[in-house]
């Protein structure tokens, strides 16, 4: 006699056959599903395409020898990708990361690009550390300490709390962006693993901004962090000067634009990563034929104290 397991999963593959909207998988471990709807034209170019494939420098300035946009200062740093540096990932297998923020700069939080290859798997982040994981490209699955697993495609993102077991497994390549830090602690309240997608995420009200606002993570006070999507068409610019105590990590995922960082002016477009300090100066207008979208860390719900 078969077991529950295994009819269920045969129940769910012949669902997604007959409706055509789920993403299934069945390992030798058991029941892995992605309930993340994916709609792709096999003409389309991959979403975030210019994050994983970026426009190293432009044309009339790529034979100047030394020639980065990257900066870096006390408080910011915009860093392009013609200045990334791979190195095999600590604990990862088969796998390479460019680290974009880090302590070392100023910051209290790290991020990462982390590019998985064949048959690549994840490692655990340091005791205390929390995670968030967001997927630019390919796939990965995620395995909690329970055994569930799901299938992460891209513009999805995964939350881990820390302390959490978990593993990353990639098949094939996928890229991830990596946000870890270590979790401020707050009595009664406990964060749990979140699983998501960015276009299950409601739009959220933005009172004189003309902006869309999406955040990835719950607004309750067991997140010491969030992660904003923001979404710009060609033109638009933020309207308040922000100054402000929280820190910022910021990735570029598509279009371009300029961004004011303290006293400096920044031409900026898809791929490029940029660390805001504290209190210093920025304001964002986006420029070009295609609309902008940015994922933008930001600490939240503690006491600056």
């Amino acid at each position: 006699m078969q077991s529950f397991s295994a009819y269920f999963a045969k129940s769910f593959l012949l669902l997604s056959t007959i409706f055509g909207s789920f993403s299934i998988a069945v390992t030798e471990e058991g029941f892995c599903s992605a309930p993340l709807i994916i709609e792709s034209s096999s003409n389309a170019q991959p979403l975030y395409s210019k994050v994983t494939n970026p426009t190293l420098s432009p044309s009339h300035l790529q034979d100047l020898p030394g020639f980065t946009r990257s900066v870096y200062k006390s408080d910011h740093a915009l860093i392009t990708p013609e200045s990334h540096v791979f190195s095999p990932l600590p604990d990862w297998s088969n796998t390479l990361a460019a680290y974009l923020v880090s302590p070392a700069m100023g910051a209290h939080f790290v991020m990462y690009i982390a590019k998985m290859q064949e048959s690549s798997k994840s490692g655990l982040p340091p005791k205390q550390v929390e995670r968030f994981v967001f997927v630019v490209e390919g796939s990965v699955t995620l395995t909690n300490v329970s055994g569930i697993c799901q299938t992460l495609m891209v513009d999805s993102f995964a939350y881990l709390p820390p302390n959490s077991e978990h593993l990353f497994e990639s098949y094939e390549t996928a890229t991830l962006i990596v946000f870890e830090r270590r979790y401020s602690y707050l009595e009664d309240h406990i964060p749990e693993i979140i699983v998501g997608s960015t276009n299950q995420q409601p739009l959220l009200e933005t009172p004189g901004e003309v902006f869309e606002l999406r955040k990835l993570l719950p607004t309750s006070l067991a997140y010491d962090f969030n992660i904003h999507v923001m979404d710009f068409q060609p033109g638009e610019f933020l309207n308040v000067k922000e100054v402000h105590y929280n820190q910022h990590g910021l990735l570029l995922l598509e279009g371009q634009g300029i961004y004011r960082l303290g006293d400096s002016w920044y031409p900026v477009q898809a791929g490029d990563a940029i660390w805001m300090a504290p209190f210093v100066p920025q304001w964002y207008a986006a420029l070009g034929k295609i609309p902008t979208r940015y994922l933008l860390y930001k600490d939240v719900n503690r006491n600056p104290l």
